[in-house]
C-alpha cells in the first residue's frame, strides 16, 4: 500500500535525488530499477518484478526508548527477522527498543516505508548490516522513494562510512 502523499510528492523526490547523488559520489556499480509505488513493499515487489526474497535487503529504522530516543538503521534480508529485543536493544544500550514508526522513520530519513535505504541517511545514524546480507551475490535495496529499488553487490554497503557488519543481527524467519 502506497502512502500517496509521499510516493509522488516533493519530499520523496528530494530523498530519491539525495540517494542517487550519494550513489554517484560512491562510484559503486549499481542498477536503479523503477517500480510501481503500489508494488514497492518487499513481497509485492519481488512477486511483480521477479526478484527473489532471498536477495531483498530491507533497511529498517529502529528506536531505543530513551530521552531523547536513539536511532539506528538495520539492513536485514527479507527472509529473516531483525532481533530487536536482544541484539538491537543491547547495541543501542537501552532497556527497550522497537521498530521506529513510519512517521519517525520519515522524519529522520525523509523516506517513506517501502523506499528506505542506507544511502542518503544522516551521517550520525549508525548502520548495522546483518552478516547474512553480505553472503548474497546481489541485493535489492530501497531506492529512497517507493518508485525505485537499487540492485547491487552487497559490497556496495562497505562503501559507506560507519557501516558495521553484525553477526546475528537477524534470525531466520519462520516459514508458513
Amino acid at each position: 500500500m502506497s502512502d500517496g502523499s509521499l510516493s509522488d510528492g516533493s519530499l520523496s523526490d528530494d530523498a530519491e535525488a539525495a540517494v542517487r547523488q550519494r550513489l554517484a559520489q560512491l562510484g559503486i556499480e549499481h542498477e536503479i530499477v523503477p517500480c510501481d509505488p503500489d508494488r514497492a513493499d518487499t513481497a509485492a515487489f519481488c512477486e511483480t518484478y521477479g526478484y527473489a526474497l532471498d536477495d531483498s535487503a530491507n533497511t529498517i529504522v529502529v528506536a531505543g526508548r530513551s530521552n531523547p530516543p536513539i536511532y539506528a538503521a538495520c539492513v536485514v534480508l527479507a527472509t529473516t527477522r531483525l532481533d530487536v529485543n536482544r541484539v538491537v536493544r543491547r547495541r543501542l544500550g537501552v532497556s527497550k527498543a522497537s521498530f521506529a514508526s513510519a512517521d519517525a522513520t520519515h522524519a529522520l530519513t525523509g523516506m517513506a516505508i517501502g523506499g528506505v535505504t542506507v544511502f542518503g541517511l544522516p551521517d550520525d545514524l549508525p548502520i548495522w548490516v546483518d552478516a547474512r546480507v553480505m553472503t548474497r551475490e546481489r541485493i535489492v535495496l530501497g531506492g529512497g522513494s517507493r518508485r525505485c529499488k537499487i540492485v547491487a553487490s552487497p559490497s556496495i554497503l562497505r562503501a559507506l562510512a560507519g557501516v558495521e557488519i553484525v553477526e546475528g543481527l537477524a534470525t531466520p524467519a519462520e516459514q508458513p
